[in-house]
């Protein structure tokens, strides 16, 4: 279902109108190769209409489209879930708990049940892509402004770390975030061993604890902006303060959804268009939230 042009708010009331048109759409996605059980690998099933379940023919066992992804054991009907992920396809700001409770009539608790539960699904499709070859690294602080009005290293800002890959001609490649405890040598080693692929370029700045970052090849100096330099870090750590102040006001509880979110949208910049049918496709494919 992926679009070269805008997927029109007609098109989808057309194509998802009712439950039964969301259950088709989970179903080829998440069986794109056929029926295959989640519980022995059986190929074979049938299918119990009246519940709108398949049953393996194997272990007997009925699996839901639902079942085992983030809208598991979900009240809400499945309408409600694609009108939400359109919305925030479609709204290039992102949107809010309390504006999502206007768009759908549902209440608060319902909007932001769907919102965080989106989200981890955009995290978690990706968290299987691994930065490689050159790699800009810093770190930010980002959230409301604070009372003493201090700013960088030592504020009371939500401290990120932020690496975005590029391509030999410096081109903008992938981006992560990840929201961080500390500074130490410790936090950001496993940063990078969670992000960036062993023996890539990492381009960062000359504090003390980038320098022993094992792994990669490093490439730390003092970095000056009048130079350009870590160029694309820096517009992607713009974009995202941006971003959290234009829908969120600066201040988001729990920020790594939100990090997650941004980078699900700007690591799609250049399929504007796919976004919604890409977001469809994460949240079919998701595993559980557990909490």
């Amino acid at each position: 279902m992926a679009q070269r042009e805008e997927f029109s708010f007609k098109q989808f009331r057309e194509q998802f109108a009712t439950e039964e048109a969301c259950k088709n759409f989970l179903y080829e996605h998440r069986f794109p190769n056929g029926f295959v059980c989640p519980h022995c690998g059986g190929t074979k099933c049938s299918f119990i209409r009246t519940r709108w379940l398949y049953q393996c023919s194997s272990c007997r066992k009925q699996i839901s489209m639902t079942a085992g992804t983030v809208m598991h054991r979900t009240h809400l009907p499945l309408t409600s879930w694609f009108w939400a992920m359109y919305l925030c396809a479609t709204d290039k700001r992102g949107i809010s708990a309390v504006q999502l409770k206007k768009a759908l009539d549902i209440c608060y608790e319902s909007a932001w049940y769907l919102l965080v539960r989106i989200r981890s699904a955009m995290g978690q499709r990706d968290q299987k892509y691994l930065l490689s070859g050159l790699v800009e690294m810093d770190d930010a602080y980002v959230g409301g402004s604070t009372h003493d009005g201090k700013r960088g290293r030592g504020t009371e800002q939500s401290l990120i770390a932020v690496a975005h890959s590029k391509s030999s001609h410096e081109k903008p490649g992938f981006l992560r975030i990840e929201l961080l405890d500390n500074l130490k040598h410790e936090t950001l080693q496993r940063f990078v061993d969670q992000h960036i692929t062993p023996n890539s370029v990492v381009e960062c700045d000359g504090f003390s604890s980038y320098k022993c970052l094992k792994g990669c090849t490093l490439s730390a100096k003092t970095y000056s902006s009048e130079d350009d330099d870590l160029k694309w870090v820096h517009i992607a750590i713009s974009n995202l303060k941006a971003f959290l102040i234009g829908t969120y006001h600066g201040r988001v509880e729990n920020l790594q959804p939100y990090l997650d979110e941004f980078c699900f949208r700007y690591n799609r910049r250049q399929f504007p268009y796919q976004l919604f049918s890409r977001l469809a496709a994460a949240v079919s494919i998701s595993c559980t939230l557990l909490s």
